[in-house]
């Protein structure tokens, strides 16, 4: 699976690398801008997992970022943390209603920031914390990488159980092939659409192996959905 991308939008250089730095030794993906217009510029470039997002940014502040995100069918699920040195309990509310999901104040612990991130991820990327995910009588384990139907374990490749996992993680969402070449193998690796499709045709092999109805769905013109 690839790893959770984490969005940095801050000013400050120091802080930014700070974030950055502990971020990555936590096994995330961290990319970074240094005011909103870039910050939501790079969104529906390299959709990322979680945004830490400063309130008091160039350019388009913190506050208005967090509405357009918030409004935008497409990016209205990405978690994201509100970063401010505004403590008054007004200007917490105020992010909050805006759409931010969580609201940390300046200064922060970075231990404390880094947990908040986790549970955001929780949310979003069950698997990226060792989640166990289930679906009807579908059971993935991220840990041991086990996944059973009914009582029955299934054998699948490490590509199939990728895909599987992001299925899981979102059940009921429509993965264009695009999405999926992008969440499962990598945005730096070139591979042909068409691999997408081989490989879902083996994952519902064996999700059907056991007797059990094909749990996928292909959406015509629009990709693949679990349910």
């Amino acid at each position: 699976m690839t790893q959770p991308h984490i969005l940095i939008i801050e000013d400050e250089p120091a802080q930014r690398e700070v974030l950055r730095y502990n971020l990555e030794a936590e096994g995330y993906r961290v990319s970074s801008a240094s005011d909103g217009e870039q910050g939501l510029q790079m969104v529906p470039e390299d959709v990322p997992d979680v945004i830490v997002l400063d309130w008091m940014i160039p350019l388009v502040s913190g506050i208005e970022v967090c509405r357009q995100l918030k409004v935008n069918k497409d990016t209205q699920s990405i978690p994201v943390i509100m970063l401010s040195a505004r403590s008054e309990e007004v200007d917490k509310v105020r992010g909050l209603e805006t759409g931010a999901d969580d609201y940390v104040t300046k200064p922060y612990a970075v231990a404390e920031l880094m947990a908040r991130v986790r549970t955001q991820l929780r949310r979003v990327r069950p698997s990226s914390v060792g989640q166990m995910l289930t679906y009807e009588d579908i059971t993935l384990d991220s840990e041991t990488h086990r996944v059973t139907r009914g009582d029955m374990d299934l054998k699948l490749g490490p590509t199939e159980f990728r895909l599987l996992t992001t299925f899981m993680e979102k059940p009921g969402r429509v993965w264009s092939r695009e999405l999926l070449l992008d969440r499962v193998w990598g945005r730096d690796i070139y591979v042909d659409t068409r691999t997408v499709d081989v490989h879902i045709g083996r994952l519902r092999k064996v999700l059907t192996s056991t007797g059990g109805q094909d749990p996928l769905r292909t959406v015509r013109g629009a990709g693949y959905a679990l349910g």
